[in-house]
């Protein structure tokens, strides 16, 4: 009761999950995101296309037992995929099974025309995703057509990506192909994937921004999440031998080799420019 005078009580969502509390939510989200509408020089080559992938799973079991209402973030997704747009590249959205994408609604920009555009826009994507095995059965074969996998954030990226077979397999196809690998926040989970069947983790000794589990930790306290995290991202990709850039939950970002990765939300404007200029000059 105390913590609903304060504001800081996960909200309670009608199939048993929590949201953040107001407090929570006011102190983590925006109504308008920080996107630069930035006129960039169209690429017009044959590596046009990007593939997306999201989450389709909602409910993130905390150690407690309480499950946090999460998905992919809508500004880590939909920013990043903004400047990409405005580059010249194209999208193919895919969920592991091929059910809908799951977003944090709670968090999307209601204020931000650009994003609100974008979503719109892919909405009929987002509904009827690709499935991973198609995609690998129908594309492995037009790399050349591929610039790129793109991961997004949000807790919910923590959600059977990081266990799936098929997004490890992506993620060697991309890295042997030499196409741009991009994530941020809670999105490099899903390199965890690389390291299933007793394979050696690709991404060893990269350098890498990653949200931090310091942060993860403080959350509960305000709210955020109604427990504390089932592992520890971060440390977890430090084990495995990953160069850690930030410990902040900040605007961060890194390029190594064909690797574009961000720190978190905030990092969302910033690793959409990197993408999509770094792409343009690579590609060019």
């Amino acid at each position: 009761m105390l913590k609903k005078l304060l504001g800081i009580a996960p909200k309670l969502e009608s199939d048993g999950s929590y949201s953040p509390s107001k407090l929570a939510i006011k102190l983590g989200t925006v109504s308008r995101s920080d996107f630069e509408n930035i006129t960039y020089t169209k690429y017009k080559g044959r590596r046009s296309k990007i593939l997306v992938i999201f989450t389709e799973q909602k409910n993130m079991e905390m150690k407690n037992g309480k499950l946090f209402s999460t998905g992919n973030h809508p500004i880590e997704a939909l920013v990043p995929m903004l400047h990409l747009k405005n580059a010249g590249f194209d999208f193919e959205i895919a969920t592991p099974t091929g059910k809908p994408v799951v977003f944090e609604m709670w968090a999307f920009p209601e204020e931000d025309e650009y994003v609100k555009a974008l979503y719109n826009e892919l909405k009929a994507n987002f509904e009827k995703p690709l499935k991973l095995e198609e995609f690998i059965s129908n594309s492995f074969d037009k790399s050349d057509t591929y610039a790129g996998v793109f991961i997004p954030g949000g807790h919910g990226s923590m959600l059977g990506i990081p266990e799936d077979e098929n997004v490890g397999h992506l993620l060697n196809w991309a890295h042997q192909n030499d196409l741009f690998t991009i994530s941020l926040c809670h999105g490099p989970g899903s390199f965890l994937a690389t390291t299933l069947n007793d394979q050696e983790f690709l991404y060893k000794g990269y350098n890498m921004a990653v949200f931090p589990d310091s942060v993860d930790k403080q959350t509960p306290m305000i709210g955020y999440l109604p427990g504390h995290m089932p592992f520890g991202l971060s440390e977890r990709l430090k084990d495995l031998g990953v160069n850690l850039m930030n410990t902040k939950s900040d605007k961060t970002v890194c390029l190594d080799r064909k690797l574009i990765t961000g720190a978190s939300p905030l990092a969302s404007n910033e690793l959409g420019k990197l993408a999509a200029t770094t792409l343009l000059r690579e590609l060019a």
